[in-house]
């Protein structure tokens, strides 16, 4: 029979093999598999860990034990980017990915073995990070925890998901930030070509700034009336290339939905043929290109042109996309199907949709009543025919009733 015991020492003490004498002391389990002695952290709750000790002893008596593999954190983050991410997932969200590691994981969990990596720990982690990082940011970070030690049990690094029990932080409500026509006028006066169509599709499409940057002539059909969203743009950092390195390179759009076709108004349209005849010739056939014929830097395009217009226009200073929302206030103020929306937006549900622009969806509960009626029973002078039978003939009777205590009385 196995056994094992509960000991009360923090990593830097068992690596010393001294007794712990810190103020933050944490219980471990110690148990053996064979001739060799494991230890795991256990948290701070001494039921914890005897409860932890108890299923470690039976899984070892019943066979079913699954031997934990001894690694940093930080040397299995450069295991799961190289094995998983970097195959499985777009260069944008790679390098998302690794500024995640390197800022926030490694300064709190980097020279940790998996193994000592407990809820508890993610929990404080996660508290701290509220007060330096916007609460979607730490739900992001949430998220990417729980997917990485997914990958940790999977490979059998770990018995248990440490971050599977961790709750995202509750997110305030923001107010959207959109520009209404009479503001998006002005800024399209101040604009300069091209960025005035490349703000003025923005504004007419929803589409995304890579969408916008990514698009292709071909991807214009002129009879249709249909601008087809069919790739992205990616930018890698610029101390990841060398100085003469391409930076940039197209990227299958968000998502599948993402895929799209959407309709192009006559006022879009008649811009966009005029500034087909002054743009540049584009080896890669862009729309929207500097004079080499090259996709514009998304950095450059923001600070130096959509800001300075915003400013001459003497609007407030809003993202970029912005103009996305502005163009969904547009179509939910004409009244246009929410499935339609979600279609032009490119949104994978319609929950997407209706959970970021549902406040904007007009509600107006006069005369509901009275159009429900009006569905079911048509006209007002037709309700009476369908009523009840019962009803009609308790009314039946009760008029012959008055009718004979009248003739009596007389």
């Amino acid at each position: 029979m196995a056994r094992g015991s509960i000991v009360k020492r923090c990593l830097i003490c068992k690596k010393n093999n001294a007794k712990c004498k810190h103020k933050e002391i944490t219980y471990a389990v110690v148990y053996r598999i064979g001739k060799q002695q494991k230890w795991e952290s256990a948290g701070k709750n001494k039921k914890d860990a005897e409860r932890k000790l108890a299923e470690i002893i039976s899984q070892i008596n019943n066979g079913t034990f699954i031997k934990p593999q001894d690694i940093l954190f930080k040397d299995f983050t450069v295991k799961w980017l190289d094995e998983y991410a970097k195959i499985s997932v777009k260069p944008s969200t790679f390098q998302t990915y690794k500024i995640a590691i390197n800022h926030h994981f490694i300064p709190s969990f980097g020279n940790f073995p998996l193994s000592y990596i407990t809820t508890e720990k993610i929990q404080s982690f996660v508290s701290a990070s509220s007060n330096s990082c916007s609460p979607k940011t730490v739900n992001n970070l949430i998220t990417l925890l729980k997917t990485m030690f997914k990958f940790a049990k999977r490979w059998g690094y770990i018995r248990e998901n440490p971050a599977m029990d961790i709750e995202h932080v509750r997110l305030e409500y923001r107010e959207m930030d959109f520009l209404k026509p009479e503001e998006m006028q002005l800024l399209f006066k101040q604009a300069r070509e091209p960025f005035k169509t490349l703000f003025l599709i923005a504004a007419l499409t929803g589409m995304r700034r890579g969408e916008i940057l990514a698009l292709q002539w071909g991807d214009i059909d002129w009879n249709s009336n249909v601008i087809f969203v069919r790739r992205g743009i990616y930018w890698l950092p610029r101390k990841e290339c060398a100085k003469d390195a391409i930076r940039w390179a197209f990227i299958s759009p968000k998502s599948k939905r993402s895929i799209r076709a959407i309709v192009m108004s006559p006022k879009l349209k008649e811009s966009l043929q005029i500034h087909r005849i002054s743009s540049p010739v584009s080896p890669y056939d862009l729309v929207f290109c500097n004079s080499d014929g090259k996709p514009f830097d998304p950095d450059n395009l923001i600070k130096r042109h959509f800001l300075p217009a915003l400013s001459f226009s003497g609007l407030k200073a809003v993202p970029f996309h912005s103009l996305r929302h502005s163009y969904t206030a547009l179509l939910i103020a004409q009244g246009e199907n929410i499935k339609f929306i979600q279609s032009q937006l490119g949104h994978s549900s319609i929950q997407t949709t209706l959970d970021r622009y549902g406040h904007l969806l007009p509600v107006n509960a006069i005369g509901v009543g009275e159009r429900v009626d009006k569905q079911l029973f048509g006209s007002p002078a037709n309700t009476v025919l369908t009523e009840h039978p019962q009803t009609s003939q308790n009314i039946s009777k009760q008029e012959q009733n008055e009718s004979v205590v009248s003739i009596s009385n007389k």
